[in-house]
């Protein structure tokens, strides 16, 4: 621990959060020359910071030189963004370095010319493609083309016009295969609006206006790796959209509040797209579901439903179900009587959330970061998959310093607000909701079966030779394809190779000869699993590549990932190939399975020029370990094409 670290510890613990000296902490290392070499604390800093602070800490940090930052903390991701726009887009750079840095990433910028947005998303693709480009729009993208005097119907033409444009563009740029596209939707400014002075052609330019921001919504169902940021919410909740000042001598047409808002949107995703999205609710019960204390109250008195805070209280639970509706995994954690608190789940006639809305109860008098690494380890899911959420600044400091990367949402002694601070985060954002979202919920309650199943028998072995597991392997269909994508986006520890694939790369791979993508699925005595991993092979000549292979960590341990090695060995054998190799690409969360091919029998042939930062292995199939033989596998992955150049191209 840093000096930094340690005085920050020391001066945020339990019963603080937010920290009106963060901000000050942070301009004496910028003034020192310390700031890049203490990058590693910025993120507590930014966490504890007021949220009115951030954009002077993101001008701060929006300073530092990138490489001088990696040469301290080496292992901190970067994340490359190229932003442009049809106006002045360089002030959104400095509350998207602080956003991405709450995070723990560092922004490389690279900010266009002013105008450039069409020439950059129709550019050919270039060696140096950025992770994110950020295409910001303003209302003068269509009012600049619209001649005084104007009606509804000019404004339509031109809003037309610029959509076909745009669309284009965007299709140039995805069709290069230059990566995730982020837009946004436009306010309709009321200096546009009310120079129309009758009230029929001010509704009619507030329609066009919806269908032109419908238009940009859609290219996000047209492409996969297009992103459309809805400001429209944004605004509605009173963020301004314009000021009259910058907007006409710097051009910088959205106003400063809107783009630190939007910067907050941009980082949720890129959060999603590394990966990091959580996928476990935490929640206190007193003052958090409903009002009072329980154990003093008791389960007829508690503030739940009726009277004013009352309907709060069951408004955030609402917020909640809805939550868990869409795959979040809720648990409880909370110092009381286990029995009262079954009693309320179970019976109060105002609660939204039942027992059975819960993977996780724990009422005791228990730490509650003891109790969240035992809701973590009977899930058996990382606690940087956690989100916590309590009244008790004292419970949200020790939380927060204990378990530090779990993310932690203090919320205050006024029940309609709870809503806004779970949501302000979108820790929960992902991509795509799938079939197994909707699922996990229940897998995770069978998961609690097994547990106690684990518990009854004598041996580990006795317990996987009772699950009766089965493993079949398959090439994916088409609708399982989104699934095979959000594995990759959102595994992190069982991902040896840490290769984040949108759906049409997905289904590139799938496509195209010489590759195989192929999709891992179990199910035991208790359910069904689901699909939880895949494999990307590769041939290229005699040889079978695995380029990368992903499990979701519920399944780890249980032999699944051998009977998956086993599997490719013998398909390559039987389809004459003299080798397999793997890859594994290091990555701050997939150090426990470094060893993993080796400890399959594949030997350690080092980097290549191609990939210096992987580590290859070779197995050259002349033993070949059968699967484990507690589980069944039914391996089938389809027709081969020998016809392969040594790129797996026909």
């Amino acid at each position: 621990m840093t000096q930094t670290e340690t005085h920050l510890e020391s001066t945020v613990g339990p019963g603080a959060w937010h920290d009106p000296g963060a901000l000050r902490t942070l301009r004496i290392l910028h003034r020192s020359g310390k700031l890049a070499a203490e990058y590693r604390a910025v993120p507590g800093l930014l966490s504890r910071m007021p949220q009115a602070d951030l954009p002077a800490a993101g001008q701060l940090l929006s300073r530092l030189d990138p490489t001088e930052v990696r040469r301290h903390a080496p292992d901190v991701p970067v994340v490359s963004v190229a932003v442009t726009g049809h106006s002045t887009v360089a002030p959104v750079v400095a509350p998207l370095t602080a956003e991405l840095a709450r995070h723990g990433l560092l922004l490389e910028p690279k900010v266009a010319p002013y105008g450039a947005y069409v020439q950059d998303l129709m550019r050919p693709s270039d060696e140096a493609l950025p992770q994110l480009t950020l295409c910001l729009l303003d209302a003068y993208t269509v009012f600049d083309d619209v001649t005084v005097p104007w009606r509804a119907e000019d404004v339509e033409a031109a809003a037309r016009a610029k959509l076909s444009l745009l669309a284009g563009a965007v299709r140039a740029h995805q069709e290069a295969g230059r990566g995730l596209l982020v837009l946004n939707t436009v306010p309709l400014l009321r200096r546009f609006t009310h120079q129309l002075v009758d009230l029929r052609s001010r509704a009619r330019l507030g329609a066009v206006w919806r269908e032109f921001n419908r238009g940009l919504l859609s290219l996000a169902d047209q492409h996969p790796s297009v992103v459309t940021v809805d400001l429209d919410p944004l605004v509605g909740e009173g963020v301004p959209a314009r000021e009259p000042r910058t907007a006409q001598y710097a051009r910088a047409r959205l106003s400063d509040p809107l783009l630190a808002a939007y910067a907050r949107e941009a980082a949720h995703v890129v959060r999603a797209r590394l990966g990091r999205t959580r996928k476990v609710l935490v929640l206190d019960l007193d003052g958090t579901l409903w009002g009072g204390v329980l154990g003093e109250a008791g389960p007829h008195g508690i503030e739940l439903g009726a009277g004013l805070r009352g309907e709060a209280f069951q408004d955030f639970q609402r917020t909640v179900r809805q939550l868990g509706s869409q795959g979040v995994l809720l648990a409880v954690s909370s110092k009381n009587d286990d029995g009262p608190v079954r009693e309320v789940l179970k019976g109060h006639p105002a609660m939204v959330l039942r027992e059975d809305d819960f993977v996780r109860v724990n009422a005791n008098w228990k730490a509650k970061h003891d109790n969240l690494r035992d809701i973590a380890d009977r899930l058996g899911l990382g606690l940087d998959s956690f989100v916590f959420v309590d009244d008790s600044l004292f419970e949200c400091g020790l939380v927060a310093e204990r378990l530090p990367d779990v993310a932690v949402v203090p919320v205050d002694e006024e029940p309609a607000l709870h809503p806004s601070a779970l949501l302000a985060d979108g820790w929960f954002d992902l991509f795509e909701l799938t079939e197994a979202d909707l699922e996990r919920a229940g897998r995770y309650r069978t998961e609690a079966l097994r547990q106690e199943f684990r518990e009854d028998v004598g041996s580990y072995q006795d317990y996987l030779e009772g699950l009766g597991i089965e493993v079949i392997l398959r090439p994916p269909d088409e609708s399982e394809l989104a699934r095979v994508s959000q594995l990759t986006l959102r595994t992190n520890q069982f991902h040896l190779a840490t290769e984040r694939l949108q759906v049409p790369q997905v289904a590139d791979w799938t496509a195209h000869p010489g590759r195989h993508v192929i999709a891992v699925r179990a199910l035991d005595r208790f359910g069904d699993h689901g699909l939880i991993g895949a494999l990307f092979l590769r041939r290229e000549g005699e040889l079978l590549r695995i380029d990368n292979f992903v499990l979701s960590c519920r399944v780890f341990s249980r032999g699944i990932e051998s009977a998956c090695v086993a599997a490719v060995l013998d398909f390559a054998r039987s389809t004459g190939a003299s080798a397999v190799t793997g890859r594994y690409l290091p990555s701050p969360r997939n150090s426990a399975f470094s060893s993993f091919y080796a400890d399959h029998g594949f030997a350690v042939l080092g980097g290549d020029g191609d990939d210096p930062d992987a580590v290859h292995f070779r197995h050259d199939l002349a033993t070949v370990a059968p699967a484990p033989a507690h589980l069944r596998l039914d391996a089938a992955f389809g027709p081969f094409d020998a016809a392969t150049d040594g790129h797996g191209d026909k």
